[in-house]
């Protein structure tokens, strides 16, 4: 994955709307979605990777689980992607990974983490056409038919109500996005979105001709503190990306924590580094 390193806020506006003029419509317009994490070498691994590594088949007894001991809050939810869409935000285990239309949501999950200043982090920018150019014939129509570059979650309804149909579709694996129904008010306010794989087995990144369609910008850890206090001036925080008292609570402790000293090296600095150096992995 090319890497992108930015060295200041300025530096991350150029990199995040690099390339977004869309001549044709003379808009400012683009296929891209972005994920931030925390730390940088981090692959685009789902949390059901992460916790039934030792065997994926358990993804069916979870759901099961999920709809069972959840009924009450669930017995509305009879759409598999409603299903997935809103365990993931509940933290499921699910083969769902997080994105966002928004390039500075992402930034924030990047740097919301006070613990993890000691660590470069990043924006993973994920091209949705060289996605979509991989997909099933069937799929691919699908979206045409639709005037659409995401999949919602009607159209993955009709077309996969479940997850074997979905890997049905295709001899070989094949990733899509789609947006889920906007039943929490979180999915709304970090204008997000969700990606997963055909093969619960291979990453999204790793799917045969999909590397290309990723890129990485790289927060170093020195210039993370100072994005995110230039979030906090244009009301990207906790306070609005988690509605509730929780969200409230969460922007309040992380404001008034004596950050300055440990982390920022002061006004002018951050720039001092050349800028738009890039490197691959």
């Amino acid at each position: 994955m090319e890497n992108r390193i930015i060295h200041c806020w300025d530096d991350l506006q150029a990199a995040v709307f690099d390339g977004v003029w869309d001549e044709s419509i003379r808009r400012y317009r683009n296929n891209r979605v972005f994920r931030g994490v925390e730390d940088m070498h981090w692959d685009l691994v789902p949390t059901l990777n992460r916790v039934c590594s030792h065997d994926l088949g358990l993804e069916k007894q979870i759901l099961r689980s999920f709809r069972k001991y959840g009924y009450a809050d669930l017995k509305s939810a009879d759409s598999l992607w409603q299903l997935l869409a809103t365990g993931q935000h509940f933290g499921l285990p699910t083969r769902l990974l997080d994105w966002s239309y928004s390039p500075l949501v992402a930034a924030h999950f990047a740097t919301e983490d006070t613990s993890a200043y000691n660590r470069d982090g990043a924006i993973i920018v994920a091209d949705i056409e060289v996605i979509n150019r991989l997909l099933p014939p069937a799929l691919r129509e699908l979206l045409v038919n639709g005037g659409a570059n995401v999949f919602s979650q009607d159209m993955l309804d009709r077309a996969a109500p479940t997850l074997d149909k979905l890997k049905s579709l295709s001899d070989e694996p094949f990733g899509l996005f789609f947006e889920p129904a906007s039943t929490v008010s979180r999915i709304e306010n970090q204008y997000a979105l969700f990606s997963l794989s055909s093969d619960a087995g291979v990453m999204i990144n790793h799917l045969p001709g999909a590397e290309s369609a990723f890129t990485r910008i790289v927060i170093p850890r020195e210039v993370k503190l100072e994005i995110r206090d230039k979030l906090d001036y244009i009301n990207i925080s906790e306070r609005m990306l988690y509605p509730g008292l929780d969200g409230v609570c969460r922007w309040i402790a992380r404001r008034y924590a004596p950050l300055g000293p440990k982390y920022n090296r002061g006004p002018g600095a951050a720039g001092a580094a050349p800028n738009n150096t890039s490197e691959g992995d």
